[in-house]
């Protein structure tokens, strides 16, 4: 397995069981082990999600996101160029976990953790890829409470068949996992103490995601 220096930009993508890319988030290496992959990023980092998706964000919008699926379960979508906002993320992925835990923080500190229902990561040359399953679990900063989060979109992946039956099964195995590594304080949530003092460091610009190269006298290659 490939590894990443600190300091590094590297690519998240999520891409679809059609090949497809779903989505793209510049994140910057914070440590890079055979435990996990840790990657962060603040406000101003560059993605591309689908056009629907988008929309929905900034028009405040929830039920559009259904119609982000359709598009998604009808490989209809396009993506659009946006910036990460209001929050730096810290993530933490095993590599071959069905899950990443993410912490987000405002400039009042540690807002909440969420944990991210996902494939296990594929490393490549630009980062890693893994495709979000839709499902997540919203944990206090004290790590005292918890809740689900969209269990109804959940339902709808799987309704779909966005969501296999095989997958479905991963992610119970991995709901388990997670909610005992919070009862066991283990993983990220064993060091509790310095993610909840994590910062971005201000000498680090946002992440930026690559540009497509230009061949002298020929096409952009992408």
């Amino acid at each position: 397995m490939r590894s990443f220096e600190t300091g590094q930009t590297v690519v998240r993508r999520d891409v679809h069981g059609s090949g497809r890319v779903w989505s793209e988030h510049a994140l910057r290496v914070v440590a890079d082990t055979s435990e996990a992959l840790v990657a962060a990023c603040s406000p101003g980092a560059e993605t591309r999600w689908p056009a629907l998706y988008v929309k929905a964000r900034t028009d405040g919008d929830r039920s559009v996101r259904t119609e982000v699926f359709d598009a998604m379960a009808t490989g209809t979508w396009e993506l659009a160029d946006a910036v990460w906002q209001e929050t730096e993320l810290l993530l933490w992925k095993p590599p071959t976990a069905w899950f990443s835990v993410n912490a987000f923080y405002t400039s009042a500190g540690l807002r909440n953790w969420y944990v991210n229902f996902e494939h296990p990561t594929r490393r490549t040359e630009a980062g890693f890829d893994t495709f979000d399953l839709t499902v997540d679990l919203v944990v206090d900063p004290d790590l005292t409470s918890w809740q689900w989060k969209d269990e109804d979109e959940y339902a709808h992946v799987r309704r779909l068949g966005i969501v296999t039956d095989t997958e479905h099964q991963a992610v119970d195995a991995a709901r388990h996992q997670v909610l005992a590594m919070l009862a066991e304080r283990s993983g990220p949530f064993a060091d509790a103490a310095a993610w909840t003092s994590w910062r971005w460091n201000p000498a680090w610009p946002a992440p930026q995601l690559p540009r497509p190269e230009k061949a002298a006298g020929g096409p952009v290659r992408t």
